[in-house]
Parts: structure tokens; C-alpha cells; sequence
């Protein structure tokens, strides 16, 4: 081989490495390239879905307060219930004793009355005694 030919393969070798080296730097820019412009849309797509997730959190806590709300005024209702039992429980005990008070006395008009047939009954009606 002659000298020429050797100093022709050293260019071309070096010539080929310095395009291949071209050549990769090229690829890597391309890629960089790339995963700038995905970064942006991955940052583009977040500002999006930070406002759903805003308007979902505004969303859980409107409902949050509405279901406050709704306790309050159950609780509330419930109080009220519970009142009310406690008046119509106390009605209950003052209409037995004016019961109690009643059917006594229809007793005592009973015994008093020396031409009456009648018999208690606990039902706040008087009945005849069947004499006959």
C-alpha cells in the first residue's frame, strides 16, 4: 500500500467518524428538542387540570357546607322532636291525673246518690247496673 492510500483511508475515516459524531450530536439536539417541547405540554396540560382540580375542591366544599348545613338543621329538627315529646309527655301525665281526678269524683257522685245503678268504668263512660 502506498502512502497516498493510507493517508486517503485516514481522511476517510476521520471524515466518516467527524459525520458520525455530526450526526449523533444532531440526534441528541433532536431529542432535547423533544422532551423540551413534552415538558411544555405536560406543564400546559397541568395549568388546565389545576382549574378542574380548583373548581373540584370549590365544589367538595360547597357541598362540605351544604352537608354542615343539613346536620345543623337535623340536629336542630331533632331538638325540636325531642321537645315535643317532652310537652306531649307532660300533657299525657297532667290528662291522666285530670282522668284519675274525674273518675274519682264520678265515684264519690256515685256512692253519693242513693238511686244510682251506675258502675265505674275506666273508660270514661258510665254504664247501668242490670238490675233486672
Amino acid at each position: 500500500m502506498s502512502t497516498s492510500t493510507i493517508v486517503w483511508i485516514i481522511v476517510i475515516a476521520v471524515v466518516v467518524v467527524a459525520l458520525l459524531a455530526a450526526l449523533g450530536l444532531a440526534l441528541r439536539r433532536k431529542r432535547i428538542e423533544a422532551r423540551r417541547v413534552e415538558a411544555e405540554q405536560i406543564r400546559a396540560d397541568t395549568v388546565a387540570q389545576s382549574r378542574q382540580v380548583r373548581q373540584r375542591e370549590a365544589l367538595a366544599e360547597e357541598t362540605a357546607a351544604k352537608a354542615r348545613a343539613a346536620a345543623a338543621e337535623a340536629d336542630a329538627k331533632a331538638a325540636h322532636a325531642t321537645g315535643l315529646e317532652q310537652r306531649a309527655s307532660e300533657h299525657r301525665s297532667v290528662a291522666a291525673s285530670s282522668r284519675e281526678a274525674l273518675d274519682r269524683e264520678r265515684e264519690r257522685a256515685d256512692h253519693l246518690d242513693p238511686d244510682s245503678t251506675r258502675t265505674y268504668d275506666p273508660q270514661d263512660r258510665p254504664r247501668s247496673n242490670p238490675t233486672t
